[in-house]
């Protein structure tokens, strides 16, 4: 195999703290409008094939995010440590293999944990996974060629529906590659590595590509993707004057001094006891997809970080939420009220909060019989 030659390098993070083996697509037209974008995806077009339109956020709402990550620096720092300690009891010198884009954040967390705590100069590199294609297998080579495969570690940021541990599983069986994922926060309980299943804002799904490298969302579309390519990636340089990336980084890597002690603690418990996964997100899923009538469940986002995306990147139709979980929420309802989305609540999630992707036909009045109502408030 001929290796790619275009990548997008390390985004605009520190080049020690990740490669993203993504083929370099900055100069390819590939954004569609929202609107547009549903209605073909709904139709049958695959999402990875082009790109949203990337949210640029209003001063109101860029000061939630900060308030966040004031709010929430030391948490992700803890949930970072931990993970980081549990993937070391049975690899303890890793090669992160991070999900671009939502993982690889979390990859640098871990990747600056371990030189932290344990002064490892950890490998690190972004690779794409995308619903119903599969794992870029370019990719992988390229890192099997290069790595012991038993060192190799997949990390992602949360869980939904447990879309990727099951990609994972599907793509690498019979590869000798360990195909567990580890994540930061694990509220549909479907992954036996993690720092926490407390579903709790994690500061990076605030934002898009300016917390993110100013990486887009993975591409693999024929016209663009050779055989022998990585899968494709934009790199929004024009965007360079708001880029968070490495401030959220920092912010976060700060607090590893003040959580140490407690990490430490923590996790030898939390090795011994059972993390067998549930999949109680799945479930829950499932049965909220059957009270709205909703053809998909791929239209039922779980999790904050999830219903986050419903309304920077779809068409969203309502957004459930855990009423005791509206304190932490606030970006949430905020992106809500802007873009006119009734929020609800239901205390029956396990998570602490849904977003729906509005369905083709869908009124955007539609209200179960019997849930409490409440209209989004800033």
């Amino acid at each position: 195999m001929t290796t790619p030659v275009r990548t997008i390098g390390s985004g605009s993070y520190d080049p020690a703290d990740v490669t993203f083996l993504l083929t370099d697509l900055s100069d390819v037209d590939l954004e569609r409008p929202t609107e547009d974008r549903e209605e073909a995806m709904q139709a049958g077009r695959h999402y990875s094939e082009d790109l949203p339109v990337e949210y640029q956020p209003d001063d109101s709402y860029l000061r939630l995010y900060h308030q966040a990550l004031e709010r929430s620096a030391r948490r992700v720092a803890l949930a970072t440590g931990v993970v980081a300690e549990l993937v070391r009891v049975t690899k303890p010198e890793p090669v992160l293999v991070s999900i671009a884009r939502a993982g690889t954040p979390v990859g640098i967390l871990m990747r600056r944990w371990y030189g932290f705590r344990h002064g490892l100069d950890v490998p690190h590199h972004a690779i794409s996974v995308i619903k119903d294609r599969g794992v870029d297998m370019n990719a992988v080579r390229h890192l099997t060629d290069r790595f012991d495969r038993a060192a190799l570690q997949f990390v992602d940021g949360w869980t939904g529906k447990g879309v990727m541990t099951r990609v994972l599983t599907e793509a690498l069986a019979g590869l000798g590659l360990d195909d567990t994922l580890a994540v930061l926060a694990d509220p549909a309980r479907c992954v036996s590595l993690y720092g926490t299943r407390d579903d709790f804002l994690i500061p990076s799904a605030c934002l898009n590509s300016t917390v993110s490298g100013l990486v887009s969302r993975t591409v693999l579309n024929a016209e663009h993707i050779g055989p022998d390519d990585f899968h494709g990636a934009k790199f929004y340089r024009d965007l360079a004057p708001h880029d968070l990336s490495r401030h959220f980084i920092e912010t976060v890597a700060a607090q590893f001094d003040a959580v140490a002690d407690e990490v430490d603690a923590t996790w030898p418990a939390l090795w011994a006891a059972d993390r067998t996964p549930t999949w109680e997100g799945w479930a829950a899923v499932e049965r909220i997809a059957a009270d709205y009538d909703i053809p998909d469940v791929v239209m039922v986002k779980p999790g904050v970080g999830e219903a986050t995306r419903v309304l920077l990147r779809r068409v969203p139709w309502r957004i459930l939420v855990a009423p005791d979980r509206l304190d932490e929420l606030a970006h949430v309802l905020a992106l809500a009220a802007d873009r006119g989305v009734p929020v609800e609540e239901r205390a029956d999630l396990p998570f602490s909060c849904v977003g729906l992707v509005r369905p083709l036909g869908a009124t955007p009045t539609f209200h179960t019989p019997g849930a409490r109502w409440r209209p989004p408030t800033t």
